[in-house]
């Protein structure tokens, strides 16, 4: 075929790719590419995409990805043609002969690849999660071998990539999700590898947005909604530090670093924060011409603003294996927020920004785009990649490859054969959560490759797991000191926690119908208005009222309360009270305003509260001791002398600000842990409870008790806290006790 001379005008896509090309690539004859793209429009022609528009948009595309990425013409000519051989009738010797050898050899890399895609799924659509070893290893062997051979194959497949998911809303949803998963965890990690950092943000993004799509349109929102804030900021901080350095001799140039969505949300997960914690959301980046000023910048930053110590990293003197050079700091900048700064040369911001891309940057002769500039670190990158598809088994070569790609995770085999994925430093009792929580409760050991390994052994990629389970085996507290996630640590928790939370229970259950009885209410009644009792009161389950009133979070007096409530709302009549007991009926009750007053005292045994249910104790010559009615020093003194018992109502005047405050003792079993104890007292600051008195002992090697004396207005507010004390993580347990350490 032989093209014809241009007499018409070139769409404006094209043009604008010319024009590109020209601007970086002034030696380069265009026309080439204009030839390409009519040979690529006619080829392609009458083919359209899932969008609805013609297949041509999609190479044009392709190309001007590459263009961006300031590669040779021929590369940018094969992204345009990179379909032909595939998707047309288009031979490779036609190819060759209308394009040269160079661009059929790429176009047939990219070719190999696409067929190894259609051969070979890398992700099962049943669960993305899950994948399939054989056809990921595969998959990504055929991947790297045609990588290994020239590098510029690869980066026009991540170029397509790159546009296929810009346009993946055209397919279905569990195609969506099967392209974006590949994307994230093959052709992203790959674009990292080349150090193409352009490319990678954008798959991240892009695949954050289909596999996680509520936290996407969360993320994207508040970053939407502070960024006129940011960008200003922005300016301010760049003009302040670019005239501070151009005073003193630095000819700098200073921007702003966004922050990709992806990055942020890590973030945010990693170290479990929201947004407004986000504080080096702002990063500046400072270019400079040598490598003398880049360490002389350094230090001028360091003087205006505070650095955060241990939070300097020099890849200036240590390059990534990628080639990325930098120097990376965190200051206090103004107004005491953190920034992040990077300061580089150009030339390493190329290298940065294009990775790999900036050392294959070919002309027509395959000449470096200038004399002396030099591919860094290309062939021990291609002998490296060339070593790992070497390798004899699918096995080993996953294990490589995926524990080369994957450094800050770990991808381990269940004994069927599947791919578990887990963060680096895993343990076996990680493995068994995540195949489910009996089979982690359960667990008694744990054989790697065939050999029992200690439940402490960090696995590495590749290891093949089989848990051993005891139907009769249970958690320790010693595993919370060595799992890495936290879904596992929750999980070891939450069977601590329910632990703890059937004897709250059978305590509650055990007031509760002591005071039923009391008051003289059938148990029956309970039982047949439970549920309405419960939805009220925003409870579950008969067991979590049981638990509530022995943890302390609901008073017996409440529950009794809202029953004959529910009972006189049916029967339309108030149900009697009871009779009161022959001893207490000379002194029937009595009002106070105070428990610490003339003729009251509060027990040091109980800390009874407003809205507490309360008795007195007449005593002798020291007039009457309020206890809470359910204090077991108070039942033996009842037992001994039921005529000095009476009902004691505390009734406060004062608005809930100019209410006193009372100690009262509280008992927290939590993991031992750094930093849990700041969690706690950050709730309490909040609620702004004073804490009057603190001691910590351990119960365990990984479990605390705390005992805390609290300075609160009421019962109420009590309760209030220690709900939400119960909410952090590391709670094992919340109660108030009778004295310090005794439960009441």
């Amino acid at each position: 075929m032989r093209l014809p001379t241009l007499e018409f005008e070139l769409p404006e896509q094209v043009e604008a790719l010319v024009e590109k090309v020209r601007d970086d690539l002034p030696s380069a004859d265009t026309s080439r590419l204009v030839n390409a793209y009519l040979f690529a429009e006619e080829r392609h022609h009458g083919q359209y995409r899932k969008n609805g528009e013609p297949y041509i948009m999609h190479p044009l595309a392709v190309a001007h990805i590459l263009a961006d990425l300031r590669m040779g013409i021929n590369t940018i000519i094969a992204g345009l043609l990179h379909d032909v051989l595939e998707d047309t009738a288009t031979t490779p010797e036609e190819l060759e002969q209308q394009f040269g050898a160079t661009v059929r050899r790429l176009v047939e890399g990219v070719t190999k690849l696409h067929h190894s895609e259609k051969q070979f799924e890398i992700f099962s659509e049943a669960d993305r999660r899950r994948l399939s070893l054989r056809k990921t290893a595969e998959n990504l062997r055929r991947l790297l071998i045609a990588v290994s051979d020239d590098l510029r194959v690869m980066i026009i497949k991540l170029a397509d990539r790159l546009h296929n998911m810009q346009t993946l809303d055209a397919l279905p949803p569990e195609k969506q999700i099967q392209i974006a998963t590949e994307t994230m965890h093959v052709y992203s990690p790959l674009a990292h590898r080349l150090g193409i950092w352009q490319i990678k943000a954008q798959l991240d993004d892009l695949a954050f947005k289909y596999l996680y799509p509520k936290e996407y349109e969360q993320v994207s929102q508040w970053v939407a909604r502070t960024r006129e804030e940011r960008q200003q900021e922005v300016r301010e901080l760049v003009r302040m530090l670019k005239e501070y350095l151009w005073e003193r001799g630095i000819r700098a140039e200073v921007m702003g670093r966004p922050k990709h969505l992806w990055s942020i949300f890590n973030k945010m997960k990693q170290q479990h924060i929201d947004f407004g914690q986000i504080y080096d959301l702002i990063a500046l980046r400072v270019l400079v011409d040598t490598v003398e000023e880049c360490y002389l910048a350094l230090g001028m930053v360091h003087t205006l603003w505070t650095p955060v110590p241990g939070l300097f990293t020099d890849h200036i003197a240590s390059p990534k294996p990628n080639g990325y050079q930098s120097l990376h700091t965190k200051v206090i900048g103004p107004a005491g927020r953190t920034l992040e700064i990077q300061i580089r040369t150009w030339e390493m911001h190329q290298v940065a920004e294009y990775g790999v891309a900036a050392h294959w940057c070919y002309k027509e002769g395959e000449e470096l785009r200038s004399s002396d500039q030099k591919p860094l670190q290309l062939p021990a990158l291609q002998t490296q990649l060339r070593d790992l598809t070497n390798l004899q088994s699918n096995l080993e070569f996953i294990a490589s490859v995926l524990r080369d790609l994957t450094a800050d995770e770990v991808l381990v085999l269940t004994p069927k054969g599947d791919l578990i994925d887990l963060p680096a430093g895993s343990t076996p009792i990680d493995f068994a959560y995540r195949i489910h929580t009996e089979v982690g409760n359960r667990c008694v050991g744990a054989r790697v490759n065939g050999r029992m390994v200690p439940l402490d052994y960090q696995l590495r990629t590749g290891d093949m797991v089989e848990i051993l389970t005891r139907p009769n085996a249970q958690p320790s507290y010693d595993w919370l000191s060595i799992v890495r996630t936290s879904s596992a640590r929750s999980k070891i928790r939450a069977y601590f926690r329910a632990q703890r939370r059937a004897e709250f229970a059978a305590h509650g259950r055990t007031l509760l119908e002591r005071e039923l009885e009391r008051q003289n209410i059938d148990r029956a009644l309970l039982a047949e208005h439970l549920p309405t009792l419960l939805q009220r009161m925003n409870l579950r389950s008969e067991e979590d009222l049981y638990a509530s009133i022995g943890e302390g979070l609901t008073s017996v007096q409440a529950v009794i309360q809202r029953l004959r409530g529910l009972l006189e709302s049916k029967l339309g009549a108030p149900i009697p009270a009871p009779a009161p007991a022959p001893p207490r009926r000379e002194i029937r009750a009595m009002q106070i305003e105070d428990a610490d007053g003339y003729m009251t005292r509060r027990a040091t045994c109980c800390h009874p509260l407003p809205c507490d249910e309360l008795l007195g104790y007449i005593s002798r010559g020291r007039g009457i001791v309020v206890h809470r009615a359910s204090c077991p020093n108070l039942r033996a003194l009842e037992e001994r002398e039921p005529e000095r018992i009476m009902t004691i109502e505390w009734v406060t005047k004062a608005t809930p600000k100019e209410q006193p405050t009372y100690p009262t003792a509280i008992c927290i079993e939590t993991t031992d842990r750094v930093g849990v104890l700041a969690d706690i007292t950050a709730i309490l600051s909040g609620q702004d409870i004073n804490i009057s008195d603190v001691r910590v002992r351990r119960s365990s090697k990984n479990t605390a008790l705390i005992d805390m004396v609290l300075e609160v207005h009421n019962a109420q507010e009590l309760r209030t806290t220690l709900q939400k004390l119960q909410s952090l993580d590391d709670i094992i347990a919340v109660y108030r006790t009778g004295g310090r350490g005794h439960s009441s």
